[in-house]
């Protein structure tokens, strides 16, 4: 795999960068925030390491300015700060994972690996259509009516996995188990977030399709987007 390593620390940084190296990784390394959005967005990444605390940019504003580009990287966040409240912040942030220092290569390698795999957007290839609403893989855009926005990884596949469930009640565990491959439930607030920013997204094409039922899940309503 192509990762980028954000770290400021050079003994931390070449130490990261050899052991991922040694397991045939293609390993490029940037010191500051700053320098890693500029290589994210060449678009040829497939997971990044990134430290939350940097010289120039927090870990949490590099996350935030490449999820508003449309940048959808899976990322692992590696911090010092390792508390439930960071790692909550970190991952409700759009980070994918959350690893604490100190940390073992071997299952930084294995978080990477997983990560990688949650990447994949699920039904790649198939045209998905609920009333007017339609899913287009090629450019990873959601249509309604002619108008069209185009939508991160993250905001796809959870669109995809609701459009396969269209009317029907999907809850918070069936999004983390279909769209993150996660078999527990994280206590930081992923799945709503997520959500929020993907109909954020649809409302821009006059398409909130979206229903929350409170305590139970989400529904979305094919009767919306007629």
């Amino acid at each position: 795999m192509r990762l980028l390593i954000v770290e400021d620390d050079p003994v931390i940084a070449d130490q990261i960068g050899r052991g991922l190296g040694a397991l045939g990784h293609e390993v490029r390394l940037a010191g500051t925030g700053a320098e890693a959005i500029l290589m994210l967005r060449q678009g040829d990444l497939d997971a990044v390491v990134l430290d939350r605390m940097l010289p120039d940019l927090n870990g949490l504003s590099v996350i935030d300015q490449i999820r508003r580009d449309g940048q959808a990287t899976p990322i692992l966040m590696l911090s010092a700060l390792g508390s439930v409240k960071d790692r909550i912040e970190g991952l409700a942030s759009g980070a994918d994972d959350y690893l604490a220092k100190p940390f073992d290569m071997d299952e930084l390698a294995a978080r990477i690996a997983a990560i990688a795999r949650r990447g994949v957007a699920p039904v790649e290839g198939v045209r998905l259509e609920v009333g007017r609403l339609q899913l287009d893989p090629s450019g990873h855009q959601a249509r309604f009516r002619g108008r069209a926005v185009t939508l991160n990884r993250r905001q796809y596949s959870l669109l995809a996995h609701l459009m396969r469930h269209a009317d029907r009640l999907v809850t918070r565990s069936m999004l983390l188990e279909g769209v993150w491959g996660y078999a527990f439930a994280p206590t930081a607030n992923i799945v709503e977030s997520n959500l929020s920013r993907l109909r954020t997204a649809l409302i821009g094409i006059a398409c909130d399709p979206i229903e929350t039922q409170r305590g139970a899940g989400y529904i979305l309503r094919s009767d919306r987007c007629a």
